[in-house]
Order: structure tokens, then sequence, then C-alpha cells
């Protein structure tokens, strides 16, 4: 692949365990060097954007919490105390390398909602534009466990779709991809290039290998999916090295994961990187057809609604054993759709008693989740 500085834009994500120690706190020479690193890019033309975890972790050791699973309460105040510690030593150390920096901290509802998920951007963009380094994360304290995005390589993902960001770096606490969790299969084998994510793909993922993790590779695929679709290349890497990103240019073990050759644009990168669909639509074999060929969703074709949803929200469109094979905007609230599943197009208004949209879910409103090339890997 190519080097990090042959990219426009690129969206760094840091995990937890590579800023904190349980200890000692903040690991300040790592985080110098990271900058460094930072620095580097930007005097090279690159845009810069950094998520960062952290804040609880290190509000935890601040606070002298012991290291066991903090109750919600616990987690939201040593963020709080986080959050104001790890803002400091960001703009301190981009400060140093001549840097300004503007700290941006969301929830799950600015980016799934499309007007604050807009201005969000906007803000963003301006940053970038007035040449500060947006240190962005999850707004902790006043997140809860049902609607936060439970790890920032998610987030990390919809924020480098969202700013048009051409290189997502996850740089975490392995290496990269394996066909087998390296931590229990002395044998894994390494995978330095993924051309796309598929079901084989997925089949490799374990789970997170540090208390502060909060995901594993599981999550690092779903980043990695959201990410190609939308044509930004990822690439996962070690980061508990001295200057990381100095590091893949020099050749350290990485896995690189290749853009879709035809990525989702505008307002679908939107529709695809929506991280948690209000409702299920389960589907047969010859809606799973149409869909594929690029037809709409119709009614007919649907066995299953499940979830609480508005006409206009996100919903996932599934194939008979559970598969996601589309995401898109419905056109029914979710009573609606339950009533009409499975209906023939003309029998719609007999039963709502009101002419209504001949598609559940309109190709225009829809991205798919998995190519027919991803369709035939599955079947065999």
């Amino acid at each position: 692949m190519n080097t990090l500085s042959s990219f426009n834009r690129i969206t760094v994500k840091i995990g937890s365990a590579l800023l904190v120690d349980r200890k000692a706190g903040l690991k300040r020479e790592w985080l110098a060097s990271l900058v460094a690193d930072v620095a580097d890019l930007s005097s090279k033309g690159a845009d810069v954007l950094v998520v960062s975890s952290g804040a609880i972790a290190l509000g935890r050791t601040i606070l002298g919490l012991q290291s066991r699973a903090l109750r919600l309460e616990e987690s939201q105040a040593a963020a709080a105390v986080g959050q104001i510690a790890l803002a400091g030593a960001w703009s301190e150390e981009l400060s140093r390398q001549g840097l300004k920096s503007g700290q941006v901290l969301v929830t799950l509802g600015d980016t799934e909602e499309r007007r604050r998920y807009l201005n969000a951007r906007a803000t963003i963009s301006t940053l970038l534009k007035l040449k500060a380094v947006p240190v962005i994360n999850e707004n902790d304290t006043v997140a809860t466990s049902e609607i936060r995005y439970g790890d920032n390589d998610r987030l990390a993902a919809r924020v480098a779709t969202m700013m048009g960001s051409d290189l997502l770096v996850l740089l975490s606490d392995i290496d990269g991809l394996y066909d087998a969790p390296p931590a229990h299969n002395p044998d894994a084998r390494f995978i330095p290039l993924v051309e796309r994510i598929t079901p084989e793909i997925e089949a490799m993922a374990g789970a997170a290998a540090s208390e502060f993790s909060r995901g594993g590779m599981r999550t690092k695929l779903d980043a990695g999916k959201i990410a190609t679709t939308a044509g930004t290349t990822m690439v996962i890497t070690a980061g508990d090295r001295l200057n990381p990103l100095a590091a893949i240019d020099a050749g350290e073990r990485a896995t690189w994961f290749k853009a879709s050759a035809t990525p989702v644009r505008g307002f679908k990168t939107w529709i695809a990187g929506n991280l948690e669909p209000a409702g299920r639509i389960t589907v047969d074999a010859g809606a799973v057809r149409a869909l594929l060929s690029g037809k709409s969703l119709l009614p007919a074709g649907v066995t299953l609604v499940s979830g609480q949803f508005s006409r206009g929200d996100t919903v996932a469109i599934l194939d008979a054993a559970g598969g996601e094979i589309a995401r898109g905007l419905v056109a029914y609230d979710a009573a609606d759709a339950v009533r009409i599943a499975g209906l023939k197009t003309a029998e719609i208004e007999t039963v709502l008693g009101y002419e209504a949209r001949s598609a559940m879910v309109h190709r225009d409103d829809m991205v798919m989740s998995r190519s027919l090339d991803n369709a035939l890997d599955a079947e065999e």
C-alpha cells in the first residue's frame, strides 16, 4: 500500500490502553511521539483528525477507582474528570509542534440523526479549514449503556466517512488481523491485505484483549465495513511503539483493508454508516435476488418486521438466515409495515385505507451491505 503521506485526509483512532497506564496515568512520552507523527503528516499537506479513547480510563486513574467494572454513573464521572485532562494533554502536545487543536465530543445521535450529523460535519470541517486538529471522542459523560457507541473503532469509521477521509488508521493493542486470535493460537496466520471483508474474514474476529478495551477485532471489522464501503482505506497496526504512524511507513506489520472500487457517496454514506438501525426487516429469497439486482424492497418479499421505527428511520434488511443484505430508509411506520408484510402492491391500499408507496424501502434510499460477489461467497 501507499505511504501515509500519500493520503489527503487521515483519521487516526487511538485505543485507551495506548494512552493510559492503569497505575501511572497518561503516557506522555508516547503521546508526544504520536503528535510528532501528526505534525509531520500535517507539514506534508495532509488533514489529520484524531479519535481519542482514554477519558474514562484516565479519569478512573485520577480518581483512584479500582480496576473493576464501573457502574454507569461512575463511568460518567470518570469521563468528566478524564476529558478535561485528556483535552489538555492533546492541546499541550499539539501546541509544542506548532499546531492548534479543538475538542469535539459526540453522542450516538450526533451521527445517526441526519441534521445533527450535518452539524457535526460542519463543525469539524471548519476546524480543519482553520488548521486546527480535531480531537474527537464519544461524550461518555452523558452517553448511557443503551445509546453509546460501545467502542471507538466504529466511531472512528463513522467520523472518517462523514469527513471524507481517504484513510482510517486504527492504532490498537494488536498489529493486525490474524486468521485466529493469536493470544490463544500460536499458529495463527497474519493477514497483511484484505481485498474485501467477506463472511470468512469476519469469522476470524476475536474478543477484546485489554481491560480498558470495549471492542476487539469484531468491532474493527465492523469499522472496516463502514469505512471501505464509503471509499476509505483502513489500516490496523499495533500502536504501543513510539512514533506509531511513522512505523507504518517504515514497514512495521500492519493489515491494510482496500477501499471499495464502487463506494457509496453523499447521502448514502450516512445510511451505510448508520450504527444502530431502528428496526429489522427479514425478506425471502426472491426479495434478496431482487435487491442484489438493484431493485427496491416491495412488501410482497417481506416475511418478518421487528423493532419500533417510524417512517424515514434506518432499518436493516436481512435474509432468512439473519445475514444483513442492505440498509435503507423505511417508507412506513413499524405498525403499518407489519400489516402489509407479504402483500402485493395492489392490496396495500385496501389494508391501510390510504394510497401508499409501493416500496417499503426504495432503492434510492438503500445501500447494499452485501454485494453479489459476497452473496455468492456465503452460499459456497
